[in-house]
């Protein structure tokens, strides 16, 4: 695109007043989200023995999470056409002081978990509203910077989340996570509903309930057969494999001929959506994972304490957070080769060592590795959906989001499901629980390792795709 081209383009947006605050205000609260979510992770002893459940039983406090804010990001392109941006974000921040003041009293493990599906709304709302806002009044030749800007508040979440999880158990209770958080939601809620402004018009068009149904149906029926493999119900997986099949076989036949909306199927004959939105699932698929491993493979085979498990974490997601407006200006500025292939890299490098010799190198080791893992998986994620949406027709742009949003929290509670059942596949006689948790991991660690060699083959697919360049160039 030439240069009075890209001039006409950055006139033709709309003028916010402050579009940083409204960005920050939106992310947030999305942050609130994700640092319960993340808080969590380090509580999962805790909860097992409060309320005499499984470690499968009580990862769905995560991967139940992942999956509900994944279903109402399928959404998010209609509700952003449907919907204002004030409503959206009003219902969002409800929904999460709502699910406070439930998880916060729950007396069971159902009451928390259904505390936990509600909460998982606001991050289901809030995450892709904040990158519509971006992609309304942002010229593309800053996407990178700005999107950079907003995942830096996003991401000091997983940094706090385990950390601040972590000292709460130590020192109080899992509950105090909830009460804690509650009288920000409301500040939030009072700034959201001054600054947040509306740059698009809205219309009233029908919700297309039977293909949402379908797909719901197909990814619910995915993650709990996963997860009925960790209790070895090989028939249970088999039969909700086959549905899943089918739910996604009838959604594809039903889009050709839909009416109504829930997002366009043609963004995936984009081969720039696709080679950016396989690698940033995969990504995300290693770091939810990782978020949930690490803290539980310290206390498990170092014998930490809870407070020490999360703090494993922080370096990393310190690094991981505040890089990420220098991290866009990589890719602003020099293109993608750069920080996707170096964080690729790091990120592969990291695992690689980790499965070699994780379970020789103590907590300071693994924490180490993790900052290196951190700032790799850091600098290539946000640039590989930034990268993406510079490619991808702007028609196309808020339905893309919304896959690349859905994409992400779908294989973050596979991820979460996933290496919990590696973790704890192994059971050899005369081993210790420490033993065999260092060998699950091991594999684990292997497994991810592979995963980032793939993800390389799809970014130098992306990078060098023909006859088609940013649209800021």
């Amino acid at each position: 695109m030439n240069q009075h081209t890209n001039q006409q383009e950055n006139q033709a947006k709309p003028q916010a007043t402050n579009p940083l605050v409204v960005v920050a205000v939106v992310a947030l609260m999305s942050f609130m989200g994700i640092l319960t979510e993340t808080s969590m992770n380090v509580t999962f002893p805790a909860l097992m023995k409060q309320f005499n459940i499984s470690l499968s039983t009580v990862q769905w406090v995560t991967s139940g999470y992942l999956l509900t804010a994944a279903l109402v990001m399928l959404t998010s392109a209609y509700m952003k056409r449907r919907f204002t941006n004030r409503q959206l974000f009003i219902a969002s921040a409800l929904m999460f002081i709502v699910g406070d003041l439930i998880c916060a009293l729950a007396p069971a493990f159902w009451v928390l978990l259904l505390g936990r599906l509600i909460q998982a709304g606001c991050v289901g709302l809030c995450t892709p509203l904040m990158v519509n806002i971006i992609l309304d009044v942002v010229p593309r030749s800053k996407l990178g910077t700005y999107l950079g800007i907003a995942n830096l508040i996003i991401l000091i979440a997983p940094a706090m989340g385990p950390t601040f999880g972590g000292a709460v158990v130590a020192f109080a209770s899992w509950r105090m996570i909830f009460w804690m958080t509650l009288p920000l939601a409301v500040i939030l809620l009072l700034l959201g509903q001054k600054q947040i402004k509306q740059y698009t018009p809205t219309r009233r068009y029908a919700f297309d309930w039977t293909r949402f149904a379908l797909l719901a149906i197909a990814l619910i029926s995915l993650i709990v057969g996963i997860n009925a493999l960790g209790s070895a119900n090989n028939i249970e997986f088999i039969v909700l494999l086959l549905v899943c099949i089918a739910g996604f076989a009838l959604f594809y036949k039903l889009s050709k001929t839909a009416t109504k909306e829930l997002f366009s199927l043609n963004v995936f004959k984009s081969p720039a959506f696709l080679y950016s939105f396989l690698p940033y699932i995969i990504v995300q698929f290693a770091n939810i994972g990782m978020n949930v491993l690490l803290p539980n493979y310290v206390q498990d085979v170092f014998a930490a304490s809870s407070l020490l498990g999360g703090l494993v974490l922080l370096p990393g997601s310190l690094f991981n957070g505040f890089g990420q407006p220098f991290y866009g200006w990589l890719l602003d500025h020099f293109g993608a080769k750069l920080p996707l292939y170096l964080g690729d890299i790091m990120f592969t490098i990291m695992l690689a060592a980790l499965a070699a010799v994780g379970s020789r190198v103590g907590v300071t080791g693994v924490t180490i590795a993790y900052l290196i893992f951190a700032i790799g998986r850091s600098m290539m994620f946000s640039n590989t959906v930034a990268y993406g949406l510079k490619l991808i027709d702007k028609e196309l742009q808020n339905d893309a989001n919304a896959l690349y949003n859905t994409g992400q929290q779908v294989s973050g509670a596979i991820g979460t499901t996933v290496i919990t059942l590696m973790m704890n596949s192994v059971h050899t006689p005369g081993a210790t629980h420490a033993q065999n948790i260092a060998t699950g991991s091991g594999i684990v660690f292997l497994f991810l390792t592979l995963l980032g060699i793939v993800v390389f083959i799809l970014f130098h697919k992306l990078v060098n795709l023909k006859g088609i360049t940013p649209a800021d160039k």
